[in-house]
């Protein structure tokens, strides 16, 4: 009986002298390549040529298999037990005839072509063991991987697995990091579309406010205020679901599902027959407008580098800064002139307008879900079903997935000193946006006596703020952030995003001051403007400096951080409006404004003070304890992943029977004669 081999190649065959053989080890992990010369290379990392030559190296990594003692090829008896040790080997043999690791990545391999006349038992075990040894060497190679880089698609092991399906090479243009240009930002458009509708939708209903409570037969001011913002409380909540969603189903599908859930729930706020309706239809409504703005820098790290990524990042930010302020100007007319209906019917139609402009633009952007296609394809062309992608064989399960997006943010934001202390300037900065938005209808059409319509004009004084702040803060960010760099020697560090953060620390306190006491005074129009364009100025360096800085301490934890702090912020954006009305009828808009100013000084020089000198010791500090979090949960991952794979191993064992030949040779385990192992498995003298 034939040995299972790729080609079906003869067992027994010498190991340094078969033409691009490949030895894993996975105990150390030391793997070999025997080349066409004889010569057995070992010691190195397994690096991947574009040649579709593996050059090799050195990892480590644990694996939890079984080895089994060798046989001779014909009769000959089984051992009297199995021995189970914690490395396994697995001898893939290729004749220099078989395909180039290039074309079967690419156009995949049918059974026959891997294992010639091997049995179908054979191959199926040897499959297991392979899954065994890909699974273990893949996370050794992917062990410091940022949450926001591109998922290494396995190519450094189509060697070891040759029915292990990846790009096409470093250049494929199937890969979205390999895109052109305009491809690309096709797809960063109609995400920034989708972004837009969110935050739009949130405050569109604002100038329509006193109606739908007329409507309603409701007097309460803060219950008034909850109509507007239970929207936002939607977006704390919603993105630690909807992440790890587009990374089982991809982004695509999940961006479509939300913003036709938005599209309904806003046709069910326009239907609402009570109060009740109205509030909670509201909720849902935002838990589909938070699905964008959970995935929007997902799909910019899909198909962006880091170094091209500034500008999409710019265009993705102006739907969540614009699109509350731009939306209360549209309304405020609309909520003149007709019923406070009208206002969702618009909204109606242009949710429409751009989610069929998602529907014909937008393409799936997520690489493993990319890849999950291709192998789909490939099975069909090849007849082939074994064929896979690496992360059908390690990644996390839904219920992990979903453990980690809704635990790993929240414990960032309670433990980590500098997500919470950045993390709360920004949630203040967003409270106070939305208890601008809440606040404004009754500040200009009661005070001010101005009409509906000119009072959502008065809308514009955030958003010039918002479009200068744009135009002005990013590029001095920019060249601040360079020329400390240069300083550095060439080094950056994280802290160095920070120094912006002085525009806000400044524009802040004296926007919502001057803001408050030309409101309270009743002094002409103009001044209250030009206190909430500060403020808007304000906003833009906060978000931008912060994001940046959440971004760039940790890679590995990316998304984490970004996702604590806009949990952090929605929490504010919906809280800040319920209390504004019985702080300014207590404080006036002078003194309530002068309150929030003060504490918007304290925490925006204190704590980015703090941040920019003592930053990178504690992020340091935190690192280890994240870095060790994390080590656990893939410790568990693992141990999941290699018991699944055992026990299916040990189940096809027992099926084969004690007379067929063992197909996985047992190896030195870190340098430790075979004899050393005893029979169940242990390393004697332990």
């Amino acid at each position: 009986m034939s040995d299972i081999r790729p080609n079906g190649g003869p067992r027994g065959a010498s190991r340094t002298s078969s033409a691009n053989s490949t030895v894993v080890d996975p105990g150390s992990v030391n793997v070999s390549v025997a080349t066409d010369d004889g010569e057995l290379k070992t010691g190195d990392k397994i690096l991947n040529d574009s040649g579709g030559k593996v050059r090799t190296g050195t990892a480590t990594a644990p694996a939890l298999t079984r080895a089994r003692s060798r046989r001779s090829t014909v009769n000959a008896p089984p051992p009297p037990a199995m021995r189970r040790a914690n490395t396994a080997g697995v001898l893939f043999r290729r004749p220099s005839g078989a395909p180039t690791v290039n074309s079967f990545r690419s156009v995949g391999m049918s059974e026959k072509e891997i294992y010639g006349d091997t049995p179908a038992e054979l191959i199926k075990l040897e499959r297991i063991r392979t899954m065994e040894t890909v699974a273990s060497l893949y996370r050794t190679i992917t062990v410091d991987e940022g949450e926001m880089s591109a998922p290494n698609d396995g190519q450094e092991l189509v060697e070891i697995d040759p029915e292990l399906v990846t790009w096409d090479g470093p250049e494929d243009p199937e890969n979205p990091r390999n895109w052109v240009r305009s491809k690309k930002w096709r797809a960063t458009i109609a995400m920034a579309a989708y972004s837009f509708l969110g935050p739009l939708s949130s405050s569109i209903v604002s100038p329509a406010v006193p109606k739908i409570c007329m409507s309603f037969g409701v007097t309460n001011t803060t219950v008034a205020a909850l109509i507007v913002s239970i929207f936002v409380l939607a977006w704390a909540i919603t993105p630690l679901i909807v992440a790890p969603l587009s990374e089982m189903f991809g982004r695509r599908v999940v961006l479509h599902v939300s913003i036709f859930v938005l599209l309904v729930f806003n046709m069910a706020c326009g239907l609402a027959k009570d109060l009740a309706q109205m509030i909670v239809f509201r909720f849902l409504a935002g838990a589909g407008g938070a699905g964008p703005l959970a995935i929007g820098a997902g799909v910019v790290a899909d198909i962006w580098n880091d170094d091209e990524r500034t500008a999409a990042i710019g265009l993705f930010s102006i739907g969540p800064t614009l699109g509350p302020v731009v939306a209360p100007i549209i309304a405020g007319w609309i909520a003149m002139n007709l019923e406070w209906q009208w206002v969702f019917w618009i909204l109606i139609i242009l949710n429409g307008v751009v989610f069929a402009f998602g529907l014909l633009t937008l393409e799936e952007t997520y690489a493993p879900v990319l890849l999950q296609w291709k192998a789909r394809k490939l099975r069909k062309e090849t007849q082939n079903p074994a064929l896979h992608t690496v992360f059908e064989i390690t990644n996390y399960t839904a219920i992990e997935r979903l453990e980690i997006a809704v635990s790993r943010p929240i414990v960032l934001l309670f433990t980590n000193p500098l997500v919470f202390g950045l993390g709360l300037y920004l949630a203040f900065t967003y409270g106070f946006l939305y208890l601008l938005l809440v606040t404004f209808p009754s500040l200009w059409e009661v005070d001010y006596g101005f009409s509906v319509g000119i009072s959502g004009l008065m809308y514009l004084g955030p958003g010039i703020g918002f479009f200068i702040g744009i135009m002005a803060v990013t590029s001095v960010s920019q060249r601040v952030y360079h020329r400390l760099v240069v300083q550095n020697g060439g080094v950056a560090k994280p802290e160095f995003r920070l120094p912006a953060l002085a525009i806000g620390a400044v524009c802040m306190p004296v926007g919502l001051i001057w803001y408050g006491w030309s409101a309270e005074k009743h002094i002409f129009w103009i001044m209250p403007l030009i206190g909430t364009a500060l403020f808007g100025i304000s906003l833009i360096a906060v978000f931008a400096c912060i994001q940046s800085y959440l971004i760039d301490m940790n890679p590995s934890y990316a998304a984490s951080s970004t996702a604590a702090g806009a949990t952090f912020r929605s929490l504010f954006g919906f809280a800040f409006p319920l209390f504004a009305s019985q702080m300014y009828a207590k404080l006036g808009r002078g003194w309530g404004n002068t309150l929030l100013g003060f504490v918007a000084l304290v925490i925006g020089t204190v704590f980015p003070a703090v941040v920019y000198y003592k930053g990178e010791k504690i992020r340091q500090w935190n690192d280890k304890r994240m870095d060790a979090r994390k080590a656990r949960e893939q410790a568990r991952r693992e141990e999941r992943i290699s018991r699944r794979l055992e026990q299916e191993a040990l189940a096809q064992e027992d099926k084969l029977g004690p007379d067929t030949p063992a197909v996985i040779e047992t190896r030195q385990i870190h340098g430790i004669p075979e004899e050393e192992a005893s029979e169940d498995g242990s390393m004697k003298g332990q």
